[in-house]
């Protein structure tokens, strides 16, 4: 351990197993005896993710103070519609709330919302802020050719800019078939489908409109901050299907956050050029490999200021700005 204290992890992942609860909905199935979850047919065999205990030695291990847990992309389960998805999304949220408040107030958990049923999403957030909670995840799509400006969305932004609610957005499935080789769904659609989500949000002036959602995306913000200047061009030049009236899509990108998991230090400064030097969180998307298991190992060469800003700086902001009316019932739960 570098002696660098981490303040806050906001991308990391668990799956809540609650085996009474799994029996008994469809499509889905726990095995103790292999500690496999099967989902939709596809096994999810990273042990890891259902050991929260495993996530508190790591914390312990690498000085992390406090880490906000997600559903990983394979608990998505993005066809699901209507209550079925409902339910889904309520036995995953329920899930990691319990885990939560059963971490001695190491863990907070980011409550689900199955962007693939807008007014589900809706009414998933309306229900948890009522009950105290304003701290969520959701993927960066639709899991279809719905994009996240589209008019449906409307009534999940409210809610969710009138809670002033902190959204972190991971990428989910990637369904372009060129990258089904060399793992490019990963390596590539994932920065991909989040750079996807941040276009729609900038472009259709929701970043502007919802100013009060901290929105947050996973993996640096994708190539947003290689493409801001292209976007920033093709409105300053009303190419068509822009809407040039009000903040360039440059400027909105000032109001999001993201993690630093770009793995390169000259990417994390192009993010920051764009977004702020202010706005790049630690996070670690553990257990994956893909991620920062190792942090200050894998961030030793970077500046050592800018490891300040990502550790402690940035992460103490967020938690100030979101205040007390977000955090303290989930800080309290345990």
């Amino acid at each position: 351990m570098s002696g660098e204290r981490i303040a806050l992890d906001v991308h990391a992942h668990l799956a809540p197993i609650v085996a009474e609860s799994l029996a008994g909905i469809d499509g889905v199935a726990w095995s103790a005896a292999t500690r496999t979850l099967s989902v939709d047919g596809h096994d999810v065999g990273m042990k890891a993710l259902f050991t929260p205990a495993a996530l508190l030695e790591w914390m312990a291990a690498h000085d992390v103070a406090e880490t906000w847990i997600s559903a990983p992309p394979p608990l998505y389960r993005q066809h699901l519609r209507g209550a079925d998805a409902r339910r889904w999304a309520d036995y995953v949220n329920d899930g990691l709330t319990e885990i939560a408040e059963s971490s001695g107030g190491r863990l907070r958990a980011l409550r689900h919302l199955p962007t693939q049923d807008a007014d589900v999403a809706a009414a998933v957030a309306e229900a948890a802020i009522a009950s105290g909670h304003a701290l969520f995840a959701m993927p960066a799509g639709t899991g279809d050719e719905r994009v996240l400006s589209d008019a449906a969305f409307e009534g999940l932004w409210s809610v969710l800019n009138a809670a002033r609610a902190f959204v972190f957005v991971h990428p989910g499935e990637c369904a372009d078939g060129r990258l089904a080789g060399f793992y490019l769904g990963n390596l590539l659609g994932n920065p991909y489908e989040t750079t996807v989500a941040i276009a729609h949000l900038a472009f259709g002036g929701l970043l502007d409109r919802y100013s009060d959602v901290t929105f947050c995306f996973a993996h640096g913000g994708g190539a947003a901050g290689a493409l801001a200047g292209r976007f920033s061009r093709g409105f300053d030049t009303a190419r068509p299907g822009v809407n040039a009236e009000g903040q360039s899509p440059g400027a909105a990108l000032r109001s999001i956050c993201v993690d630093c998991i770009v793995h390169d230090e000259a990417a994390l400064i192009l993010a920051e050029r764009w977004i702020g030097a202010d706005k790049i969180l630690f996070g670690s998307d553990w257990p994956f490999p893909m991620g920062l298991p190792d942090p200050h190992a894998q961030l030793q060469e970077f500046d050592a200021a800018r490891r300040t800003r990502i550790f402690s700086d940035n992460p103490m902001a967020l938690l100030r700005s979101l205040g007390a009316g977000t955090l303290t019932c989930e800080a309290t739960d345990g």
